[in-house]
């Protein structure tokens, strides 16, 4: 069992009832979470057609939202940023100029600086992304496209086709890096600017 708390420091309280699921099982459901989230939240926010944005929040020209969408207190979001379907951003994150971000919770005090790609993912507090670094969500060159992951030298199938990574706290991301599909990061995480992170090689996924 992967425990998300152990990874991420107070998930539980943020999503009390998706403690004891797997992450790609939250993301694989993400919409519908965040449509059940919206009605719960106060008058701090702006809600327009399941799209919440706190008030103290500021989003930049060219930004498009698609519902459902949580954009919390403090958070920035850069001019022509692109939010898919399913998108949760807790306190103080910093969203840069160009990004794409789809069905992915990103945790509070992380920044995502520009033209950065995020799919099907949670990411951690504090995590830092540099410029063009890219959380893959699906295996395009394989034939089974499946995604299995790695965790504590044990391989878990998902039976998912579209997951991206589960990123620890206070981890780094150097500029123009990969995460595969199906990418697990402890806490305190580097990964090298234009590093290929694939933690599983096996001829049987190709």
């Amino acid at each position: 069992m992967i425990l998300i708390d152990s990874f991420i420091d107070g998930f539980s309280n943020l999503f009390p009832h998706l403690k004891d699921f797997y992450p790609w099982e939250i993301t694989n459901d993400l919409s519908s979470i965040l449509e059940e989230m919206i009605l719960q939240l106060d008058d701090n926010y702006h809600i327009d057609n399941n799209i919440a944005i706190h008030k103290t929040a500021i989003v930049e020209s060219g930004v498009v939202i698609k519902s459902p969408a949580i954009v919390g207190e403090n958070c920035f979001v850069g001019a022509n940023a692109y939010f898919r379907e399913g998108v949760y951003l807790d306190k103080s994150v910093r969203i840069g100029p160009g990004c794409e971000i789809k069905n992915s919770i990103v945790c509070s005090g992380t920044a995502v600086a520009h033209f950065n790609y995020i799919g099907n993912s949670i990411i951690g507090r504090n995590v830092n992304f540099e410029a063009g670094s890219i959380a893959a969500n699906h295996y395009n060159e394989r034939v089974n496209k499946k995604i299995s992951v790695l965790h504590q030298s044990q391989i878990i199938e998902t039976n998912v086709e579209k997951f991206g990574s589960f990123v620890g706290d206070n981890s780094r991301i150097g500029a123009n890096a990969v995460l595969s599909p199906g990418t697990i990061l402890k806490k305190s995480s580097i990964v090298k600017r234009l590093e290929l992170i694939e933690q599983i090689r096996n001829e049987q996924f190709r």
